[in-house]
């Protein structure tokens, strides 16, 4: 089996408070194999989001070891992290984070920009299309609905095709009929790349879409179970 494009070892978060030192993570072992789809679920403050955040080189953990794409992201600086996202790692957060000031052609074409593209433009309306927005790329994140927006966030963080995407409850501020929506072009963004997917969320259907779903409570990883799917491709595997 190749190396885990992802691999978290013994990771332990603990911030300091005025009533003590707060554990958030409490010695997580994660690995994820490339192409691989993952759903995290857990209760609020179960350390999802801070787990993401350490995945995408955001947060620093007081221990332990984090590896993505072979490359070890303790030893980077700020600026090397920001490299290595810009390179690597697609993030789609709950809040869309658009740039107000930006259309969404230039909201989706930031990442490209900063890589120094020629082509930024043009591969940015190539993703707008893809997700259904060619016609909305001259109107501003305010001109735009919730899902919408949402789209435009999605196209951005697949537009440099990113060996691994994460999302962060990309869900949570939509409507079911445009939750669906969005979940449908995620998972088919991600096959047709074979892009590595990470999914923080609070819904367990969204979460049995991926291949593993991961429960994370009181800052420990409690269950990793195989999707259906995932156990109907080993038993085939196996047979």
């Amino acid at each position: 089996m190749n190396p885990p494009i992802i691999s978290l070892k013994n990771i332990h978060l603990t911030l300091k408070s005025d009533a003590g030192p707060v554990n958030i993570l409490r010695g997580i072992d994660l690995s994820v194999q490339t192409g691989q789809t993952v759903g995290i679920v857990g209760p609020s403050g179960s350390g999802k989001s801070t787990l993401m955040s350490i995945m995408a080189g955001l947060e620093k953990p007081t221990d332990g070891d984090v590896t993505l794409c072979g490359e070890d992201l303790n030893g980077m600086s700020e600026d090397q992290l920001s490299a290595f996202r810009r390179d690597h790692i697609g993030i789609v957060f709950q809040s869309f984070h658009l740039v107000p000031t930006m259309t969404a052609l230039e909201n989706v074409a930031i990442p490209l920009e900063l890589a120094g593209r020629s082509d930024a433009f043009e591969v940015a309306a190539e993703k707008l299309a893809a997700v259904g927005l060619g016609k909305r790329g001259g109107h501003y994140p305010t001109q735009l609905s919730g899902g919408e927006q949402q789209r435009v966030a999605l196209a951005r963080a697949v537009v440099s095709e990113p060996h691994i995407l994460l999302a962060d409850e990309p869900t949570g501020n939509l409507d079911g009929t445009t939750g669906e929506l969005i979940v449908k072009q995620m998972f088919d963004l991600q096959e047709s790349h074979e892009t590595t997917m990470v999914l923080i969320t609070h819904d367990e259907r969204l979460a049995e879409k991926c291949d593993r779903t991961i429960r994370i409570e009181d800052g420990q990883i409690v269950s990793d179970t195989p999707s259906k799917k995932s156990e109907k491709v080993m038993e085939g595997q196996a047979s």
